[in-house]
């Protein structure tokens, strides 16, 4: 079946001999606008990534950015971008002032051509600035018993709830008068790539590891190397980056694969497309080390489950043994209080990692993520600039410092 076409005044005709499940209605088949999750602090960097990967009238809004795209474009930008968190394909939208319009709008949605026989679906849901709705799980609830009500209506069954593994993901974002009911494009968060087979005590989410490679502006013109690399995020992502292999590679599904439009074949010719473009990389050009040989090890398996992931050399090591790290672009997120203990004892890592920077980084940029930006002050360092990066509830922070 041939994919739907975008025509300039982003109305979709249908083609003579064209199934009638293309007729639903939804509103992404309407006009195909696309709305993308990512951090308030990425905004710019997300921007720039969707049109990179095609997207057209790229424009920013509250907690993501909405955009427009065909449908190749749109499965390119899920499989391939490294710092949104989700792809969200809205299906309708409507003034909400209650939850019993709410209800009553979200039953008017033809559910069956979303939904197979059997299928089991999750909400999340977000309500902000709203007089009457205050509370997200109670609305995420409304929206669960309409579409339940629904089946049940017409079938004399309802499906399944799954919040851990569900068919069918479904985003509910009220917002003042205004209700948005998407599906999840993206099947679940972005940031789970799959290559994280082992892992330590707080692990750093990938996309904002994705997120400081992307603001270090690496290009692989001289060696990255990580420090204190724990479980290997930012050298998993520093290779995906460098070797151009598509962030989600490794799921098993996507949530625009239960989308009544949706077109296997293209869909094949974007990925294996992406595919395509994957390169090899020098050995050695990306390196790390962590003085906890268990962190060293979870870095090695996570990294050999990832194509080149061989040529990254993993060392047990404290940095204070380091001889010598320069003209190195070094990224690093170091322990804070959830990950170390006594804040005397952080205090004090904090000054003596600012002193290797100085004595052996000479000629190097390093792009120091701190989890509790309190820290950054211990360093002892002049910072060349500082970003603001939330992550998992962490005010954190992303310094760059540049040795002479």
């Amino acid at each position: 079946m041939e994919p739907i076409k975008t025509i300039k005044s982003n109305v979709i005709r249908k083609r003579p001999g064209q199934h009638k499940r293309y007729a639903t209605g939804f509103k992404y088949q309407q006009d195909p606008t696309f709305f993308a999750q990512i951090a308030n602090d990425l905004i710019k960097e997300g921007e720039v990534e969707l049109k990179e990967l095609g997207a057209l009238d790229v424009t920013p809004s509250f907690r993501g950015i909405f955009f427009k795209a065909e449908k190749d474009v749109f499965y390119r930008i899920n499989y391939q971008t490294r710092l949104f968190s989700r792809i969200l394909a809205p299906l309708t939208s409507f003034t909400c002032k209650d939850t019993d319009i709410l209800y009553r709008e979200a039953k008017k949605i033809k559910w069956e051509n979303l939904f197979k026989k059997k299928s089991t679906f999750a909400i999340t849901s977000n309500v902000s600035d709203s007089e009457e709705i205050t509370h997200s799980q109670y609305a995420g609830l409304r929206l669960k018993d309409a579409i339940a009500d629904y089946f049940r209506e017409r079938t004399g069954k309802r499906p399944d709830v799954n919040t851990l593994n569900p068919d069918v993901m479904i985003n509910l974002h009220i917002r003042k008068e205004t209700a948005d009911i998407s599906i999840d494009a993206s099947g679940g968060a972005l940031h789970r790539r799959g290559y994280r087979e082992e892992s330590i005590t707080a692990p750093m989410q990938e996309t904002i590891a994705a997120a400081i490679i992307n603001l270090s502006k690496w290009d692989g013109t001289r060696p990255l190397y990580d420090p204190m690399c724990g479980s290997g995020t930012l050298l998993c992502e520093a290779l995906m980056h460098q070797c151009r292999i598509p962030a989600g590679i490794f799921r098993q599904r996507f949530g625009f694969e239960i989308l009544p439009d949706f077109n296997p074949e293209l869909w094949d010719q974007v990925k294996k497309g992406a595919d395509a473009k994957i390169i090899p990389i020098e050995k050695g050009l990306i390196a790390g080390s962590d003085i906890a040989p268990e962190s060293v090890n979870a870095a090695r398996t996570n990294l050999m489950g990832i194509h080149h992931g061989g040529q990254v050399p993993i060392f047990t090591q404290d940095f204070r043994d380091i001889e010598i790290l320069e003209d190195t672009t070094i990224v690093a997120n170091p322990p804070y209080g959830i990950r170390m203990g006594k804040e005397s004892d952080l205090k004090a890592f904090h000054r003596e990692f600012g002193d290797f920077l100085k004595q052996k980084c000479k000629g190097s940029s390093a792009y120091i993520y701190f989890g509790d930006p309190i820290y950054a002050s211990h360093m002892g360092l002049k910072a060349t600039w500082k970003r603001p990066l939330k992550a998992g509830g962490l005010d954190g922070r992303l310094v760059r410092y540049d040795m002479y």
